[in-house]
């Protein structure tokens, strides 16, 4: 049984800083990827960051130069650095693990909150 545990979120004023930590255990096959989305009131989720085995990133415009994914591939665990928060940035963010296999996966978890607010 795989499951994905996020931790780190919370209320924060805008300018602030927060890091998301999510692990993942129950993997048998490795990962290839792990990410964060993040889905605001009414909106869709979206990709907010992603980060390879070898440790390549891909951000969404709107966090890059504030935000910073990293991952510990021994615990399968991945970070989110966020700096610099804005308002905008409020939503709940969802860690994501996947691999193009075989055997193919892709997992999601529960979801954190953020909050950017004065």
């Amino acid at each position: 049984q795989v499951q994905l545990v996020e931790s780190g979120g919370g209320l924060v004023q805008p300018g602030g800083s927060l890091r998301l930590s999510c692990a993942a255990s129950g993997i048998i096959f490795s990962i290839d990827s792990m990410g964060w989305y993040r889905q605001a009131p009414g909106k869709q989720r979206d990709l907010v960051a992603s980060i390879t085995t070898r440790g390549s990133a891909n951000y969404a415009g709107s966090v890059k130069g504030r935000f910073t994914a990293s991952r510990d591939n021994a615990k399968n665990t991945v970070y989110l650095q966020m700096n610099s928060l804005k308002p905008e940035d409020t939503a709940v963010y969802y860690c994501n693990v996947f691999r193009a296999g075989p055997p193919r996966y892709n997992y999601w978890g529960q979801g954190i909150q953020v909050t950017v607010s004065s």
